[in-house]
């Protein structure tokens, strides 16, 4: 990708809307002048002389216990350097947007306009009554090193510069799964490590907590290996200093070394190095973006290694997700004073002991793997894994307890396992998910509005996403302009123009004419249709020279959908298509369906559309509760709508006992299991709410997905079409680049999961 146009995507990913990522939310209500005068004065006064009676009340009234502050001053960012307080500002709300995301755990980002020690400490020292946590980031070594030391001993409540102690915690539990396969003892490895930053001395540090021994470790800097004649160094790195003999370079250190480990910059680790390492080597080339060594040419040097890297497109990634939020998760929830060295190992003991464990299929089918199970390729989990806020959390609380810096102590793990799992949202962990399954298998997609920049704009992002190969359907001319002038990078995408009698046009044509002969077609209306591009492209689909057909940003779905049905037709079994969404709300995810195809459906058709979505739900590696919604609960009123909804659940109870389906009911039971149970024990929902809801009709189905677009803030991936025999997905009219991109998405999962099915 252009790096021009990947820059400005990030600014205008940044920019666009509210300027920024994150904003403060109200959790309680705030609609009235009641809600108002509990909120702030005067009802806001009992819980502030509560606490003033018993400062400990503060978590319970407050915000306090679940609160982190993300505190830099900009003077090691990334991989920028010192750039900084403002300019460290969008890293900082990126941190707090993975705390969210992974432990729903609160962030407020502070960038502090200082350099000294001393004013770092005083600044944050201040703000304990504030906040739970402090994660400290992106500050400059040694200066780091005396902040964080100063803050725990003064503090009572958990610090963690993450940039030390994160990527610690995970290679640590990297390092001893490697070890195990590959049958080495940690203290007898003999291990360099390049590069003696922050991260590299907390790395050491642990890596002996584990069981190294320091004479058999070795540590370089820029300015070569670490020894006690050095002047240059500090204590914090001295006490890494070898004597060992026979040492000048790095090429010396890596002969007959067990373990590599790299924190310090690309390419500087060569074939003939690895070759030179002992049998079954371990390497963590950890330098972002590029490693020490690049991951193809050290596992074409050595069939015996296992490599890590800090790259999401390699097996073994080391990233630190997998551990700060769930280890301030933890901390938090014991109130615990201090992050200490206990609860740090024990979230590497954590860490390690879920990649030895059956990988859950929700995780194989994020990743589009057939079976990830421990070994040279899988030595620590993946992101995605669920497992890591219960197990990583629980873990460090235990820890916490038992070494005697929590506040509260926890006697019910079970309860507390819920609680957990019941912090994680599924709306952009299940998109995360789908996008991870379609760039693991890349389908063709062909493009039938690609004279449009926003169409271009979104075939770049999935090209240099590795999530689809797009084929450009339209005015080649007009589609190389566009490209010219946004500074596009699909030189190399093909572009087909219908009109000027392209390859397969005749074929087509034939094909069509053939199959639609006796329904009024002649073969020069076949040859004339085969200009438009959904006819085409629905040809190309189905004579297999694309995997899937995007249509529909500037024509309408009728217009979109017809070629389609023509020419592709029904997949087996299946009597007629339905439209679904997936609406990405704060509770998770919805799917609402029928909402584009079937105007006013009979009995049996609604039965035939709820079977075709509750199946469509499960490739979302998703269990369907579905709901078949009306304006009566359980035959509370009368009307041709709830006696049709009535008897569409009746059969489906009959014919597919399997299914969790239930109805009719309102919205509001559907939605709220509490409300339901209360009302409805009986429901087969069995108290739980509905993830599917079926309307009745197209006209509510529309209605309701469009107010909750507009007025909940759901985000809505689709229309889906569901039930023809080859992908073909229609957008909205005037759908933004990022809606383009998800349906793709979605059309290369449905593509593989339709290629799978033959």
């Amino acid at each position: 990708m252009d790096k021009s146009n990947r820059k400005q995507d990030a600014l205008n990913y940044h920019s666009k809307g509210r300027p920024g990522k994150i904003q403060v939310v109200p959790t309680k209500p705030t609609n009235s002048q009641r809600d108002l005068t509990m909120a702030y004065s005067p009802g806001v006064a009992e819980p502030c002389l509560r606490i003033a009676e018993n400062v400990d009340d503060v978590y319970k009234y407050t915000a306090k216990g679940n609160l982190v502050g993300v505190i830099s001053n900009g003077t090691a960012v990334l991989g920028l350097g010192n750039i900084g307080p403002e300019a460290s500002k969008p890293v900082m709300e990126g941190k707090g947007l993975l705390f969210k995301i992974y432990a729903d755990i609160d962030v407020f980002d502070l960038e502090l306009n200082v350099k000294t020690v001393d004013e770092f400490v005083a600044i944050v020292k201040a703000l304990e009554p504030t906040f739970g946590g402090i994660n400290l980031e992106d500050i400059s070594a040694p200066t780091c090193f005396e902040i964080e030391r100063r803050l725990k001993a003064e503090m009572k409540i958990p610090v963690m510069h993450d940039d030390q102690h994160g990527t610690a915690i995970i290679s640590g539990a990297a390092l001893l799964n490697a070890c195990e396969i590959q049958g080495k003892k940690l203290d007898k490895i003999k291990m360099v490590i390049n590069g003696a930053g922050a991260a590299a001395v907390s790395c050491s540090k642990i890596y002996l907590s584990l069981g190294v021994k320091k004479e058999n470790l070795v540590m370089f800097d820029i300015n070569g290996l670490i020894t006690p004649t050095r002047t240059d160094l500090d204590e914090m790195r001295l006490q890494f200093a070898t004597e060992r003999k026979g040492i000048d370079t790095l090429i010396d250190a890596m002969k007959g070394a067990d373990v590599f480990i790299g924190l310090s910059a690309g390419n500087v680790v060569t074939p003939d190095m690895l070759k030179g390492m002992a049998k079954n080597p371990i390497v963590f080339a950890m330098a972002n973006p590029e490693p020490e060594i690049a991951y193809d040419l050290a596992i074409t040097s050595r069939k015996d290694i296992i490599i890590a890297t800090g790259r999401s497109d390699f097996p073994n990634q080391v990233n630190n997700v997998l551990g700060f939020p769930y280890i301030f998760r933890g901390a938090l929830d014991v109130r615990a004073s201090a992050i200490n060295e206990e609860m740090k190992l024990a979230a590497v003991h954590a860490i390690a002991g879920i990649a030895k464990k059956p990988v859950p299929e929700a995780v194989n089918l994020a990743y589009n793997a057939k079976n990830l199970k421990f070994g040279r390729d899988y030595i620590i989990p993946k992101p995605m894994d669920q497992r890591l806020i219960t197990e990583v959390s629980s873990a460090v609380a235990k820890a916490a307890i038992e070494s005697g810096v929590a506040r509260k102590v926890i006697t019910d793990w079970d309860a507390y396992t819920e609680e957990l799992r019941s912090r994680i949202g599924d709306d952009d962990r299940l998109l995360r998910n789908i996008t991870n399954t379609a760039k693991s298998n890349p389908k063709r997609v062909v493009f039938a509005d690609a004279d449009n920049y926003k169409i271009l704009r979104a075939a770049q992002i999935v090209k240099d996403e590795c999530i689809a190969t797009p084929i450009l359907l339209g005015d080649v001319e007009k589609i190389k302009q566009i490209i010219k002038e946004h500074d596009l990078e699909l030189g190399e995408v093909e572009i087909i123009d219908p009109h000027l009698g392209a390859e397969n046009c005749e074929k087509y044509a034939q094909y069509y004419f053939k199959k639609r002969q006796r329904r009024g077609i002649t073969l020069f209306e076949a040859r004339k249709l085969m200009t438009d591009s959904n006819y085409y492209g629905s040809c190309m689909v189905q004579f297999g020279e694309a995997d899937a057909l995007i249509s529909g940003l500037s024509k309408n779905y009728a217009t979109t959908v017809k070629p389609a049905l023509q020419i592709i037709g029904t997949e087996e079994g299946v009597s007629r298509v339905a439209g679904m969404y997936l609406m990405l709300t704060a509770k998770g995810p919805v799917f609402f369906g029928d909402t584009t195809v079937n105007v006013n459906p009979t009995v049996d058709e609604l039965v035939d559309i709820t079977v075709l979505i509750e199946r469509s739900v499960k490739r979302f590696n998703i269990q369907p509760r579905v709901a078949i919604l009306s304006y009566s609960n359980f035959g509370s009123n009368e009307g041709p709508v709830p006696e049709g909804t009535r008897e569409t659940v009746r059969i489906l109870h009959e014919k597919y006992p399997e299914m969790i389906v239930d109805g009719d009911m309102q919205a509001n039971f559907a939605l709220n299991a509490d409300l339901l149970a209360d009302n409805f024990p009986f429901s087969t929902l069995k108290g739980k709410a509905a993830n599917t809801l079926i309307f009745p009709n197209l006209e509510s189905g529309n209605i309701a997905y469009k107010l909750l677009q507009e007025i909940g803030s759901a985000e809505a991936v689709g229309p889906i079409l569901l039930g023809l025999k080859k992908p073909v997905h229609v957008l909205q009219l005037d759908s933004s680049v990022r809606e383009i991109v998800n349906m793709v998405t979605i059309a290369v999962v449905d593509a593989q999961a339709k290629a799978t099915n033959k």
